[in-house]
């Protein structure tokens, strides 16, 4: 699997130092609406609280943090990064939340154990995985290999993206899920065009 991309490293290590120095959780990637958008569909579709959910890219943990105060029990965190796990256990133990688990795992090669989950969430991970200048393509192809493998059939898939469009989504997932809807996002104008600067999609898996 590829090295870690460094500068996501050193951007979780500085919000490490930050949380030390001051207990503050640093950026929230996507801002709130993101994270309140996910757990209003969860809700809404009244889907269990015993579910299990794998939050791909935890980052700084913020996203399972919030899930864990809205009732979810079963709540998995992964993150190539080590400081973005070191930050998150920090995270948690701030909130006492010891119903969050938490690894250093590449989504691209999930181990064994990672398999099962009822829910997989991902916002700004495959982004991410998509911008590799290696291979992109194959990394893509891999990522949704490594979903296939870790999320039940019939599983909810949920992805916010600021790289790419529905339709590109579509495509790209095509393989082994549909896609159940779309969630409503922040629109932007330029130019006189309005378009989505994110995407909010969810997949079940067939």
């Amino acid at each position: 699997s590829s090295p870690p991309n460094s500068s996501w490293d050193a951007a979780y290590e500085r919000e490490l130092q930050t949380f030390q120095d001051i207990g503050d959780t640093g950026e929230i990637w996507f801002g709130e609406e993101s994270m309140v958008r996910i757990i209003r569909w969860l809700e809404k579709h009244q889907v269990p609280l015993d579910s299990s959910v794998l939050d791909i890219g935890t980052g700084n943990g913020v996203l399972l943090v919030e899930l864990a105060k809205s009732g979810y029990m079963n709540l998995t965190g992964i993150d190539y990064s080590p400081s973005a796990i070191q930050l998150s256990e920090k995270v948690r133990e701030k909130e006492g939340m010891s119903n969050i688990k938490l690894k250093v795992e590449d989504f691209l090669a999930p181990s064994a154990e990672l398999s099962g989950f009822d829910i997989c969430i991902d916002k700004g991970t495959f982004d991410a995985v998509s911008l590799d200048p290696g291979d992109a393509a194959g990394k893509r192809k891999q990522y949704v290999g490594s979903l296939c493998r870790v999320l039940k059939p019939e599983g909810f898939f949920l992805i916010t993206s600021c790289n790419w469009t529905k339709e590109e989504l579509l495509n790209e997932f095509r393989e082994g899920f549909e896609i159940l809807e779309e969630l409503p996002t922040p629109k932007f104008c330029f130019g006189g065009r309005v378009g989505n600067s994110v995407t909010a999609l969810v997949f079940q898996r067939k």
